[in-house]
């Protein structure tokens, strides 16, 4: 018999390049589960507890960390040592009193400490939405789905995100406490290309003809005055024009 679907382990060599792991030095390595985030984009928490926070030694102390309950991942305990963690979700050890939020960087994906109060909400960004029987579904970037309920099946006036819109998210109900807009002069941080963690104001946004609207190019324009140019669907507004200081986005 020839063994079918996915494998749960997964060999050093293909893993992802920024992760924070020595290839040669062991064999394996622990593959995050199934979840949130694809592989290419997640780091597994026991790479984020041993080898990114130094907290453990081994995986099997950072199981016994987790199964005390002192992690938290976007507001909820997590017991998985190979829960998949990504952009944008929030990484909380009250005890020890360290707050992360997991940001782009130049080398993939790395942790930006933040404050108490800042782990209390997570931004999240509507990549799709569709309309249901009973509301609006709005498909975010981790993977999750929100439901927007509407008393008009045409024309709702609860219809008032659009997508590549970013959300903000209270921590843990999930609850939509504020919208950031996509649009020209807002401040966005590039997830993906060659210039992923380029930090930088919207400059100019192509008018999509005849192709995807995710692949529409992006002029982005960094404090020190250099552009550069990604696709709509690497970037992820962070601040909007005209509004109080952006909140903290500074890597580690």
């Amino acid at each position: 018999m020839v063994k079918r679907g996915k494998t749960s382990r997964l060999k050093r060599k293909p893993a992802p390049k920024f992760w924070p792991i020595h290839k040669k030095e062991k064999l394996w390595v622990v593959k995050p589960s199934s979840g949130p985030h694809s592989l290419k984009n997640c780091l597994s928490l026991t790479l984020v507890l041993r080898d990114l926070l130094g907290m453990t030694e081994t995986r099997k102390e950072s199981k016994t960390l987790l199964n005390h309950g002192k992690v938290l991942v976007n507001g909820k305990v997590v017991a998985h040592d190979d829960f998949p963690v990504g952009l944008m979700d929030v990484i909380a050890m009250p005890d020890a009193s360290q707050y992360f939020r997991i940001l782009p960087s130049h080398k993939g994906l790395t942790l930006c400490p933040i404050s108490k109060e800042e782990a209390n909400f997570k931004f999240a960004r509507i990549d799709n939405k569709a309309t249901v029987s009973n509301g609006i579904q709005l498909n975010l970037h981790d993977g999750t789905n929100l439901l927007i309920k509407t008393s008009e099946s045409q024309n709702p006036k609860e219809d008032i995100y659009e997508t590549y819109n970013i959300l903000k998210l209270s921590l843990p109900n999930k609850d939509i406490t504020g919208c950031i807009q996509l649009k020209e002069g807002n401040y966005v941080v590039i997830t993906g290309g060659k210039n992923i963690g380029v930090k930088g104001k919207i400059v100019e946004i192509e008018k999509t003809v005849a192709k995807k609207r995710k692949n529409a190019l992006v002029i982005v324009e960094d404090d020190k005055g250099t552009r550069c140019q990604t696709i709509l669907n690497f970037v992820f507004t962070i601040n909007e024009v005209n509004q109080p200081a952006a909140p903290q986005m500074e890597t580690a």
